[in-house]
């Protein structure tokens, strides 16, 4: 008999909640999806970076699906209670004809358990088929081999999803018990004609703390706006006004609940017109619950903007200086390095440290700790990497090995060089620019940038006319006490630039040097994505001497044209400066070696735009369904427990297109209400995004802006379209009838 009642209870319930058991097949296919993504990339021919970027995109969405699994929880809990709540009227029944409240619970666990396996069958079998466009992605932007993509079903995946969800449904048959056991004839019989009671709040305190969360929230606005600088120095902040602004939001909407009610009431011709008294009402009888969920959506809707927006704003601008942040196929340095910023020794630490025998003090160098590691853990090195330090270029090191040096081309070797290794001792950008520029390097870093911290290195002009050469890049005479600086890093164009034009001086060597322009010269020795060259000063070839080598670099190409082949000589190229094929970097007892190749580069790249782009919509897509299904689901739980003032209104004479307009005004109140704030607090969420975001090269975010727009509109509109159709039919007097 149980089972007879759960089937046809379900079946009844798809008809008038067709949201809730869509939301949770969406919520099952979405899952599915991001989960699966590593599942066809093993079966793709990968390089070995991009297979490391891979696993680390698998990674970072595994871990985000625990988030994921949570907020797909309460979402389904959320519904379950107002799905209990629309059936009291049914419990009473069953109560009173005698059945026990263990046999409810009963139902209840066959009904969930049937809705269950019903959307995840139905779930999974459509994330399987959507997994394979999903795959298709990640090769193409990884550009692997197609001819090797086939139909797989990621068993991993599918574990995962009924795991998580199985949990899910076992907290809401827990749930759902507990509900069942605190229920009362009486109360359900009465529930549908509770109302909160429409209490028009004082306008006067409604006002003040309106203007008081509004001023909260413009501090807010303008602290994220302003000062982001001091944010990124210190993230407590960025938490501190959101919380502001979470604050603000919920007061908003209870202090302008009030003020619109108390207006409308006094607007007579307003309230009067139609059926608007009735839809007020409507809104004002549930009033306080309102205030909290319009808030919680809002902010979720808010997420949804920014995280989208921002994240797909990455993957268009990585991808811009892809191009620029490979001009060749390999670098490959070594820096004379030993302290940092933060990392700093006396003389005699340092001293003491060219002697591995000594004990490191917990001031040691991070460098120093990260050698000692490796030696204490990787075993002895080949004879080439043993005597690393002792070559002077890091061509002299390739040329150990004639069948590699064989394979490249265009090869220059360029160095830069400063006042000291020591970080105290070197260049800093204080003593390279005028007292204006400092006041402008002080207001884009908002206080927060240290110039004695920031250093420059030094490149012969022989040297960059070399790069010149290797990047397309304009060859440029100057004479002997001239200079120039080298950047792209954007920021810090306006700083050199204030010096260049007032034709600021500097010292070197006892020579005083003059700007050969008034302006930067766009590039960098090491091109990266983003754009991340602060400074480099170019001067005239007898200029170095007497400087201190910083750097030596090796810059060149490959003769091979195929994949393989090119991948063959970057494992070569790994082996002999790392001595394995897993890492980019080696550290030896006075030296930082770093490998750079350009298929390592586009996978860093590609990867950053894939979990970017995947994290964005993973997460975007979700809080998008969770905001959208709560407001349906409340919706419709108001619908079905107004079905008698509905009919009321039919006996009064109100015709089927004024109660439909009444309805729908209804509706798209409460969906619009929450977009409405949380769009005005993407604008200045994006711009702080933005402000962020320019530091990586992104120049604006419209084009992401308008994908983000689609997928509210197709998602939040869709969503609104259903649960005015779904509520129509709810209240529909032939719905009324059969009931």
């Amino acid at each position: 008999m149980l089972f007879k009642l759960s089937v046809r209870n379900i079946l009844r319930s798809i008809k008038d909640y067709a949201i809730y058991f869509f939301t949770l097949i969406l919520g099952v296919v979405i899952f599915y999806v991001f989960n699966a993504i590593g599942t066809q990339s093993s079966t793709m021919q990968l390089s070995s970076s991009s297979r490391e970027v891979v696993k680390l995109l698998i990674n970072v969405l595994s871990g985000v699906s625990v988030l994921v699994a949570g907020i797909l929880g309460y979402l389904i809990i959320y519904a379950s209670r107002f799905l209990i709540k629309r059936r009291n009227k049914e419990f009473a029944i069953y109560l009173t004809l005698g059945m026990s409240k263990q046999k409810i619970s009963l139902l209840l666990f066959l009904e969930t358990l049937f809705i269950g396996i019903f959307s995840l069958v139905s779930g999974l079998v459509i994330g399987v088929f959507l997994s394979q466009l999903m795959s298709a992605l990640v090769a193409s932007l990884f550009e692997a081999d197609m001819s090797k993509f086939q139909f797989v079903f990621s068993s991993e995946a599918c574990l995962k999803t009924i795991l998580y969800f199985g949990v899910i449904y076992f907290v809401v048959i827990i749930f759902n018990t507990f509900m069942v056991n605190k229920l009362k004839i009486i109360d359900l019989i009465q529930s549908s004609r509770k109302s909160e009671k429409t209490r028009l709040k004082n306008p006067i305190i409604c006002s003040f703390i309106f203007l008081i969360a509004a001023a909260a929230l413009g501090f807010a606005y303008f602290e994220a706006t302003t000062n982001y600088m001091k944010i990124l120095s210190n993230v407590n902040l960025l938490f501190l006004y959101f919380a502001i602004g979470a604050i603000s939001t919920f007061f908003i909407f209870w202090s302008l609940s009030g003020l619109i009610m108390r207006l409308v009431t006094i607007r007579k011709k307003l309230y009067y017109h139609g059926l608007n008294s009735f839809t007020f009402r409507q809104i004002s009888s549930k009033i306080n619950t309102t205030v909290a969920s319009m808030t919680v959506i809002c902010i979720m809707l808010f997420l949804t903007i920014c995280m989208l927006s921002s994240c797909l704003s990455i993957r268009e601008a990585t991808k811009k200086q892809l191009v620029y942040a490979t001009p060749v196929d390999v670098i490959i340095k070594y820096d004379n390095n030993k302290t940092s910023p933060h990392e700093l020794e006396d003389e005699q630490d340092s001293d003491d440290e060219q002697d591995p025998s000594n004990n490191h003090s917990d001031h040691s160098s991070k460098t120093d700790a990260q050698n000692k590691k490796s030696t204490e853990k990787k075993p002895r090195q080949p004879q080439v990497l043993e005597n690393m330090d002792q070559k002077e270029k890091v061509e002299d090191l390739i040329k150990e090995n004639p069948s590699v040096w064989a394979q490249l081309k265009d090869q220059q070797s360029v160095s830069t060089y400063n006042l000291s290794n020591t970080f105290e001792k070197r260049l800093t950008l204080s003593q390279v620019v005028s007292n204006n520029a400092l006041k402008k390097y002080n207001e884009i870093t908002q206080g927060t940038g240290d110039s004695s911290y920031a250093t420059l290195d030094v490149l012969s002009l022989t040297d960059y006319n070399k790069l010149a050469k290797l990047y397309h890049l304009d060859q440029i005479k100057m004479a002997e006490d001239q200079y120039f600086i080298l950047a792209d890093f954007s920021k810090v164009y306006p700083i050199y630039n204030t010096s260049l034009k007032e034709g600021f001086q500097i010292k070197l060597n006892n020579r005083t040097l003059s700007p050969k322009f008034d302006h930067v010269v766009e590039g960098a020795l090491e091109p990266t994505s983003p754009k991340s060259n602060f400074g480099i000063i170019v001067v005239s070839d007898n200029m170095t001497k007497g400087l201190v080598q910083q750097n030596n670099y090796l810059i060149a190409n490959y003769k091979a044209n195929s994949r393989k082949d090119r991948e063959q000589i970057d494992q070569a190229l790994q082996k002999m400066i790392v001595g394995n094929t897993n890492d980019y970097m080696r550290f030896t007892n006075n030296r930082i070696y770093t490998l750079k190749t350009k298929s390592y580069v586009i996978s860093l790249s590609v990867g950053l735009q894939a979990i970017a782009t995947f994290l964005g919509l993973y997460l975007g897509i979700i809080f998008l369904i969770s905001s959208a299904a709560i407001l349906a689901l409340k919706e419709l739980s108001e619908s079905s427990d107004n079905r008698e003032k509905y009919m009321v209104l039919r006996r009064l004479g109100a015709d089927e297109k004024m109660i439909k307009q009444a309805l729908f005004r209804q509706i798209a109140i409460f969906f619009s209400t929450p977009l409405s704030l949380a769009i005005i607090h993407s604008v200045f969420g994006l711009t702080f995004a933005l402000n962020i975001l320019s530091y990586i090269g992104t120049d604006g975010l419209s084009s992401s802006i308008i994908m983000t727009v689609v997928l509210l509109a197709v998602i939040y509109g869709g969503y609104f379209l259903l649960t005015y159709f779904s509520s129509k039919r709810i209240i529909s007097e032939k719905q009324l009838r059969r009931d």
